[in-house]
């Protein structure tokens, strides 16, 4: 059972691929509605709300704050990470609401996507004026 597996307690199949970038344009879409609704300068924790409402409208499975544990050798450690939202258990969404993203951001997504090795998420930094200027697309 891979780490994955045991995170989510869902087995891979081969047509997550497939779905993945239609996922990936839902969550997309429902990000500059979001921006668009509410525009700039509100919490991260509103913004995350909102987002996960959205994404539920679509159809999709949405878990906010998923605790992710480190596994060590065996060893199973409650490091305190969380997901801010894991959208059918294949995408990882971090929200951001910063004057700017940074490479601490970029590093703490491509760190939760080791972990739970799900290949595909999205930074987003709803603190800008065009939504285009904050989301970044990370694969691992």
């Amino acid at each position: 059972m891979t780490y994955f597996e045991r995170l989510c307690g869902k087995k891979l199949n081969k047509n997550d691929n497939m779905n993945r970038e239609e996922i990936f344009k839902k969550v997309l879409d429902s990000a500059f509605r979001v921006h668009t609704e509410l525009g700039p300068g509100l919490l991260e924790s509103a913004y995350e709300e909102c987002l996960c409402y959205e994404l539920q409208q679509t159809g999709l499975k949405v878990q906010q704050q998923k605790a992710l544990p480190l596994i060590y050798k065996e060893v199973k450690l409650d490091a305190g990470y969380r997901i801010d939202l894991l959208v059918e258990n294949c995408i990882i969404v971090e929200l951001k609401s910063v004057e700017a993203l940074t490479d601490v951001h970029l590093a703490q997504i491509l760190t939760y996507l080791k972990l739970s090795e799900c290949k595909l998420g999205l930074l987003v930094n709803f603190n800008v004026k065009h939504l285009k200027d904050g989301i970044k697309r990370v694969i691992l």
